[in-house]
């Protein structure tokens, strides 16, 4: 794994997805919104994409703030 992996934090829903680009944005973690990945779910048409190194942070700070999410995936 290099310093430059990506990582996909997985959604249930678009509204979710938008949520948690703006909480990790206030808490300082660079993240996008990209589509969802098709192979890794169709459950929801968004996803976040950020660093592997902050995925942990990320998840953290998205449970802390009551964000729900699926799961986190090595990006594409």
């Amino acid at each position: 794994m290099t310093a430059d992996a990506l990582r996909v934090i997985l959604f249930f829903s678009s509204n979710h997805a938008i949520w948690a680009a703006r909480v990790l944005d206030r808490r300082g973690i660079a993240a996008r919104l990209v589509p969802t990945p098709r192979h890794l779910s169709s459950e929801c048409g968004h996803a976040v994409e950020l660093r592997a190194a902050d995925a942990a942070r990320a998840a953290e700070a998205l449970a802390a703030r009551g964000v729900p999410f699926d799961r986190v995936e090595e990006a594409p």
